[in-house]
């Protein structure tokens, strides 16, 4: 089963890849994750693997953004432990690095140990890539932030470990295909809305959920991107969207929205 993700070899997207569909799986790496997303609308493969959160830097606005673009669905969710090490080529003493590379979130998942050092740091495309770049280019003066499998795979050599700010550092994925899961019991579903612009819009948006008993997991807002100040609300909770009082929900919610999209509905790990 082939199923596309953002990275190289070695990345926590190809690691997300094998924890939800088990060694079955061929990952195949894209270089950005819209091309994840083009991979699965055109049928190149039958699932995608996202990042949608991380539970110290927050939100990967860019993919909550590229659901309004794409007609996906998601159909599962899966949290992989992030556990960063310094990477380096095997000649590199320590004392010698000048610069740290990794991808923007795992830079700023490690700030606390990185600012005890006058390193320059360079954001790049995925941690493991960072990795990849280094070896290829052999420098000598670098480091990357990646997992240690990226370490190994590369053969390059780990200079410290645990440099997280926080150990629980997790990341929440999402799987895309053209398909919702069927109702397991205990499910999720995720929708984007837009309200209307007048006063309770919000609040009363929230009492629907609310008078049915239904948790909400998670709250986003992200701009329109077409009129200033204003804003799509990504909506997490816990139900599939074919049970009654959700079904219900999505009714009332007509009158306070602009637009309601369901991203799906999934098996709730988190």
């Amino acid at each position: 089963m082939k199923v596309t993700y953002q990275g190289e070899t070695g990345a926590y997207s190809e690691m997300a890849v094998y924890k939800f569909f088990g060694n079955k799986a061929e990952p195949v790496p894209c270089k950005d994750f819209h091309d994840v997303f083009e991979s699965v609308k055109t049928g190149a493969v039958l699932n995608g693997v996202i990042p949608i959160e991380n539970s110290i830097e927050g939100s990967v606005n860019q993919n909550y953004d590229l659901f309004l673009n794409y007609d996906l669905k998601v159909c599962g969710e899966v949290a992989v432990k992030l556990a960063h090490v310094l990477i380096a080529n095997p000649q590199t003493i320590f004392e010698d690095i000048k610069t740290i590379h990794s991808h923007p979130q795992a830079l700023g998942q490690c700030r606390n140990y990185l600012e005890k050092h006058t390193w320059a740091l360079h954001p790049e495309y995925d941690t493991a890539g960072s990795v990849k770049m280094i070896k290829e280019k052999q420098l000598s003066n670098a480091a990357a932030i990646a997992s240690e499998k990226a370490a190994d795979l590369y053969n390059m050599k780990i200079v410290a470990r645990d440099i997280a700010d926080n150990p629980s550092n997790y990341t929440r994925f999402l799987v895309l295909s053209h398909n919702d899961a069927d109702p397991t019991g205990d499910d999720k579903t995720s929708i984007i809305f837009s309200a209307k612009h007048a006063p309770g819009t919000l609040y009363n948006v929230l009492g629907e959920f609310a008078s049915r008993n239904i948790n909400l997991t998670r709250i986003e807002s992200r701009p329109t991107k077409t009129t200033p100040w204003q804003y799509n609300f990504y909506i997490d909770f816990e139900g599939h969207k074919t049970e009654k009082r959700c079904i219900e929900t999505m009714q009332a919610l007509e009158k306070y929205a602009v637009f309601i999209k369901i991203i799906g509905s999934y098996s709730r790990v988190i």
